[in-house]
């Protein structure tokens, strides 16, 4: 059972205890990411997340890679359109430790000068990385060809121009700004009873911020085409189509329709692209919800000059699910695999803390195994029908990445 409570500065805690294992997980949950920013400072919350790690007024940076080495844990974080997440997994033993350390970071970073410049240096890279990584730079182009300068278009690393100019005071402003308390929520999961709860508040129950709420405009689907030359051995082409938010009662019918359209190797794309055609290696569609929209995404890469092909195949094998929806079997199978995924990703103290963090997040409610598991049977061909004709009624958004001189429309 998932154990909330509620700070009086606004804060939320959400606590769920698993005797049977000797780990817990900690992680700080804040509702902002790229969509929160602007054109002029996209990149930041990116860039902060990195900076929450170089120091503060009690710990180099090395130290506080060294603390938790000593502890045997592990520290991380992310950051994703619309949240950031701070997070350590330690032994049961060396909680308050790792709590402390989380806080000390959270509260107490510095953002030392010339640390600052060091990771601009290795974000720099980061995005260098990415870049000479075309099959994951086409999903950002697609972001930008379905949401044009909305800043679900963004992408999260940011670009190199506004890399360069961040300073530490536009780092603190970006706090001060985005980091307030009703926006936060600490999520422990494993080894740990409600009692825990105290020590957080005591850490985190008092500061305040004059920032209630992060402010977000809902984007408007564009179908548009975005084609960029590269020289890489391979095309990759990208479709996008307008999907669901997070919050949309339909959800559970679009995330079925989807594993059975790309999300399996038992897929329809999958069997039809890859094993009869043998057009592409990787082949698959997953869907992407925020607050208050969502896209399900098509991703194939192939040859240059199968391009027309692939494209073609895709399409048609998107017509015949409109016009056949899915089998018996299809839907009954890709119910059960769906249930699986959901009870084997609750087998960690890390996976249980995500899951409560996010839920909290985004939903606030937190809906029990059982609960899930009927909303997913209660399914059916027609809410899935009502899904597959809502999906791809409209023309979608496309991105590609191919090789120059390539002589494609796409």
């Amino acid at each position: 059972m998932v154990i909330k409570h509620t700070c009086k500065n606004g804060l939320r805690i959400v606590l769920e205890e698993i005797p049977a294992v000797r780990s817990v997980t900690i992680g700080i949950w804040v509702l902002t990411g790229s969509r929160n920013e602007t054109e002029a400072n996209n990149g930041l919350s990116h860039f902060l997340e990195h900076m929450f790690f170089k120091g503060t007024k009690s710990r180099t940076a090395q130290q506080i890679a060294e603390s938790f080495d000593a502890i045997g844990g592990q520290v991380n974080a992310f950051t994703s359109k619309e949240y950031t997440c701070f997070y350590a997994k330690v032994l049961d033993s060396h909680k308050e430790q790792a709590l402390d350390i989380l806080s000390d970071m959270f509260f107490h970073s510095t953002f030392d000068e010339n640390e600052l410049e060091r990771e601009k240096k290795v974000v720099l890279e980061e995005i260098k990385m990415y870049e000479d990584t075309p099959d994951d730079m086409v999903h950002d182009l697609l972001a930008r060809a379905s949401y044009g300068t909305h800043p679900l278009g963004y992408p999260i690393l940011g670009t190199e121009t506004n890399l360069h100019s961040f300073t530490s005071n536009d780092l603190r402003d970006y706090i001060a700004a985005q980091y307030a308390p009703k926006n936060i929520v600490i999520s422990v999961a494993g080894n740990v009873d409600e009692t825990f709860i105290d020590q957080i508040e005591q850490l985190f129950g008092d500061y305040t911020s004059d920032k209630n709420q992060n402010e977000i405009s809902k984007p408007t689907f564009l179908a548009q085409s975005i084609h960029r030359h590269k020289d890489t051995e391979q095309a990759h082409l990208c479709l996008g189509y307008n999907g669901l938010s997070v919050l949309d009662h339909q959800i559970y019918s679009l995330v079925i329709m989807n594993n059975v359209l790309g999300g399996s190797m038992s897929s329809r794309l999958f069997q039809e692209v890859r094993e009869k055609q043998g057009l592409a290696y990787s082949v698959f569609s997953y869907h992407s919800s925020f607050l208050d929209s969502g896209m399900l995404t098509i991703y194939a890469g192939t040859g240059r000059e199968q391009l027309p092909l692939l494209e073609e195949t895709i399409q048609q094998t998107i017509l015949s699910f409109m016009k056949d929806g899915l089998t018996d079997k299809e839907l009954k199978n890709s119910k059960e695999q769906l249930k699986g995924n959901f009870m084997l990703g609750l087998e960690s103290t890390s996976s249980r803390m995500s899951r409560n963090g996010k839920n909290e997040l985004l939903l606030e409610r937190h809906r029990s195994l059982d609960e899930m598991i009927e909303e997913i049977d209660a399914v059916t061909h027609e809410s899935i029908q009502q899904v597959i004709e809502s999906t791809f009624q409209s023309e979608p958004s496309t991105a590609v990445i191919a090789p120059k001189n390539d002589e494609t429309n796409l």
